[in-house]
């Protein structure tokens, strides 16, 4: 903790969650308009505030007090997108800012001060500039420290070197923005901010806690952290100016290749590597095309250059590469192309997967399936993504090379004993997918009469327990569901893309079914698929039975499921549903 805080110029825009409404949503702040979050008023403008709206209220008690308020959702990343803006127009006269909150930035006094002719200068020469450059109205603040400069911007004050702890002195102590602790302190006649920093500090500590003295250092004007400065983003973006315009793809793939290698350059220089690509084009007649492309490994110059390229002859020729339908070609020629690394990661950062590291040979392997993908379309050449289910079909999802590989469900939390999985590079076609199976639940035996148990299974007396399942999944751990009911190791190695019809007989040549309480009228002797032979079934266990989204008549599911061996060694995941066998899965 500091114990002489440096002098601290702060920016202040009044009603900022109300300007922020007005800049992205149009809302207009000149009227009543109140911004509400969990049915309460956290901002409202200055005619709302004349008909009687405060922070505090609740959104009947606003409306009941301004028939006429317009209300708007709190929404903090609209905040934060508006007041960007303002920071840059900030950065362009002094170096070093800090965003204490959407509304407000802080920049220590003395550079600004002593560049532009005094603190009082520096003030009204960033007022004027943010006026100018964004039209929105500010104030400024400076003191000792970011708490009291944020409370002097408040009154557009400049609080002299040293006389800090004299004007929060008169302040209340609800200028400290704790209601709790400003409450209790009123209880207990503490009423202003001289009056609680004038308690001992051990007192402090022990009455209040760690954060009553937090606030009793701030009340003394003494900040407990120095000024956090923004450092600006490097500009990555590279862009060609083209004198004539740009109509033939032969032409664009050469200026696509050498923009592409500068911005490798760019990037490496940073120590940086590109996942998401911006590509962007402005033609003769000022229409604008932008196109975003995602890769889930990193891109080199060449992948770049190949993306442009193929972006580029789509947009000239209108192809799409698959079908033969042709999109509108741009009006004119392209003067513009512009290059934007929207998604970067430090490049030591990736994962070496089976291919090995970062190199020639991984570089040729992505530039050949994205060459195909260039010619066949995105979907010929997937990946396949594990994720969440109970079923093996429901578990696996394949997604285009390149695209982010992000499960359609997430997948359950490892069991004890089984291995975490980390995320890593997509693998290439060829590579072995790693597929850890679930352990068999606490407690659920597998076990095949008549035969040994086969690989994974572990060795129990009596049929196979049924496994109850297909309650809502609890997501209060996290949000990712347990899954419960999932087969148990080893996974199929063939998950049939539709099931295939059978039917299950005992040894004298009945029909096995299932009742509703899950009893097997005789154990399995003989299956046949489709229109096949007979085989002999030498081993089962089950059944093991999920009621899926049982909740929800049009999607809900029943069915048993069982592990079959037949004679000639095919191992087989059955399942019955409504009263029909069939076959999902083939075992290794």
């Amino acid at each position: 903790m500091t114990g002489t805080p440096a002098r601290t110029l702060l920016l202040w825009c009044p009603d900022w969650p109300v300007l922020a409404a007005e800049i992205v949503d149009g809302v207009p702040a000149t009227g009543p308009v109140a911004v509400l979050h969990a049915n309460r008023v956290v901002a409202c403008s200055e005619r709302a505030r004349a008909e009687g709206v405060r922070r505090g209220l609740r959104k009947r008690e606003a409306q009941g007090r301004c028939p006429q308020l317009t209300v708007v959702d709190y929404d903090p990343g609209r905040d934060a997108r508006a007041f960007e803006p303002v920071v840059a127009a900030v950065e362009e006269l002094v170096a070093g800012v800090e965003v204490v909150r959407p509304g407000a930035c802080a920049v220590a006094a003395r550079g600004p001060s002593r560049y532009l002719g005094g603190e009082e200068a520096a003030a009204e020469r960033i007022i004027e500039h943010v006026a100018q450059s964004c039209l929105v109205e500010s104030q400024v603040g400076i003191a000792d420290g970011v708490f009291a400069a944020g409370l002097a911007a408040r009154s557009g004050r400049v609080v002299p070197p040293g006389g800090t702890p004299e004007f929060l002195a008169g302040l209340p102590v609800e200028a400290l923005g704790r209601s709790a602790l400003a409450d209790l302190l009123r209880r207990l006649g503490v009423r202003s901010l001289g009056d609680f920093a004038a308690l001992p500090a051990g007192d402090v500590l022990a009455r209040f806690g760690f954060d009553g003295a937090l606030a009793h250092r701030l009340a003394a004007g003494r900040d407990h952290r120095p000024l956090a400065v923004r450092q600006p983003p490097a500009d990555l973006t590279v862009t060609a100016e083209q004198d004539e315009p740009i109509d033939r793809v032969d032409v664009a793939a050469f200026v696509a290749r050498a923009l592409a290698e500068q911005l490798h350059e760019r990037l490496a220089g940073h120590g940086l590597a590109c996942t998401r690509l911006g590509i962007e084009a402005v033609t003769e007649h000022g229409q604008e095309l932008h196109r975003v492309w995602r890769h889930d490994g990193l891109l080199t110059a060449a992948a770049i250059a190949d993306r442009v390229r193929w972006q580029l002859d789509g947009w000239l020729s209108g192809s799409s590469g698959r079908t033969g339908a042709r999109p509108a070609r741009p009006t004119a020629g392209i003067i513009r192309l512009r290059l934007i690394p929207d998604g970067v990661i430090a490049q030591a950062g990736l994962q070496a997967g089976l291919w090995g590291e970062t190199g020639e040979e991984r570089e040729r392997a992505h530039r050949a399936l994205s060459r195909v993908q260039g010619i066949l379309g995105p979907e010929a050449v997937v990946t396949a993504v594990l994720g969440g289910g109970r079923s093996p079909a429901d578990q696996v999802r394949l997604v285009p090379w390149g695209d982010e590989r992000l499960p359609t469900r997430p997948g359950p939390a490892p069991l004890p004993g089984e291995p975490i999985a980390r995320p890593g590079p997509a693998p290439l076609p060829g590579e072995p997918i790693a597929r850890p199976g679930p352990a068999p639940l606490p407690g659920e035996p597998i076990a095949r009469p008549g035969r040994a148990p086969l690989s994974g299974e572990s060795i129990a007396s009596g049929g196979g327990r049924a496994v109850s399942a297909g309650r809502p999944a609890d997501h209060s751990a996290g949000g990712v569901p347990p899954w419960p009911g999932r087969l148990p190791a080893p996974a199929p190695a063939v998950v049939l893309p539709s099931p295939l019809a059978a039917t299950v007989h005992d040894a004298a040549g009945e029909a096995v079914v299932i009742s509703a309480r899950l009893a097997v009228s005789a154990p399995p002797a003989r299956l046949v698929v489709g229109t096949g032979r007979p085989a002999e079934i030498v081993g089962w266990v089950g059944p093991w039975p999920v009621d899926e989204r049982w909740w929800a008549p049009a999607e809900a599911r029943r069915r048993a499921r069982f592990q079959v061996c037949l004679a000639d060694g095919t191992a087989l995941l059955l399942a019955v549903e409504a009263g029909q066998w069939l076959v999902e899965a083939i075992y290794d």
